[in-house]
């Protein structure tokens, strides 16, 4: 669910008008220009969207863990 709503993109695209309240997804999209895309800015940006998922996926990773473990036993 998280996830889903981290990455969206067509959702905010159509209500978003301001640059102000872009999402993360549409905000990297900004790093591509029409007729040349600075690489280095778009992953540099990348990572930094990246980095939150990562956070709360390490942190959590024991109860997402338990939860497949949970669901394999029967009784």
């Amino acid at each position: 669910m998280f996830n889903g709503t981290w990455n969206d993109f067509m959702g905010p695209l159509i209500y978003l008008q301001t640059p102000s309240n872009f999402t993360v997804s549409l905000g990297l999209r900004q790093f591509l220009g029409e007729y040349a895309t600075e690489w280095h800015l778009l992953m540099a940006a990348s990572l930094v969207a990246l980095l939150p998922i990562l956070v709360i996926f390490f942190t959590a990773q024991r109860y997402f863990i338990q939860g497949v473990v949970f669901t394999g036993l029967k009784g």
